[in-house]
């Protein structure tokens, strides 16, 4: 809180005429908002520097520990890792989703990237890869672009490799059921 500099020059013990208090009051009042002000100016830096900050998370990604159970639909525009228990949908299309040493996920899983180091039972999408390590353990179909399973995995499912939508030559599945719809 600002503290007047010079607290001994009050209008009321000052004694100057009227006119003089009115005059040397305005001043005093808007140093006061000034000082005030400036004070809320070196507050302010900080939503700039959050701002500047979640530039630099952007590249970080959201977690949910080791203790949180998750039951329901998770979606969202962040990077994701799990460490805890999510159980029902996970939906981050366009993002990365981890999969820790100790996440257990029972959910299908819509991502641009799928990691799988803990363990998870459901179906995976990803449109652009899929990667089982050397811990990790996989329940279900995998559909993506590209798939990568290390040596010690556990994998028990279907897989189904698509090709780029911009790279597709020939027809597609997806071509036949479109022509057959019509």
């Amino acid at each position: 809180m600002w503290k007047n500099p010079n607290p001994t020059a009050t209008p009321s013990t000052s004694g100057k005429p009227n006119s003089e208090i009115e005059k040397s009051t305005p001043m005093t009042t808007p140093s006061t908002s000034t000082v005030n002000t400036s004070s809320t100016i070196t507050s302010e830096p900080s939503p700039v520097s959050a701002a500047r900050n979640s530039i630099v998370n952007s590249n970080e990604q959201a977690t949910i520990g080791k203790s949180l159970i998750i039951k329901g639909e998770v979606t969202g525009s962040e990077a994701l890792y799990i460490d805890g228990r999510v159980e029902g949908s996970i939906n981050l299309a366009g993002n990365r989703v981890t999969i820790g040493r100790n996440g257990v996920v029972s959910a299908n899983v819509t991502a641009r990237e799928i990691v799988i180091i803990g363990k998870v039972r459901g179906n995976l999408n990803a449109s652009d890869r899929v990667d089982i390590r050397n811990e990790g353990s996989l329940t279900g179909d995998v559909i993506a672009q590209r798939i990568s399973i290390e040596d010690g995995a556990f994998f028990k499912g279907g897989i189904d490799v698509r090709k780029p939508a911009g790279k597709e030559h020939g027809s597609t599945h997806r071509d036949e059921l479109t022509s057959a719809m019509a």
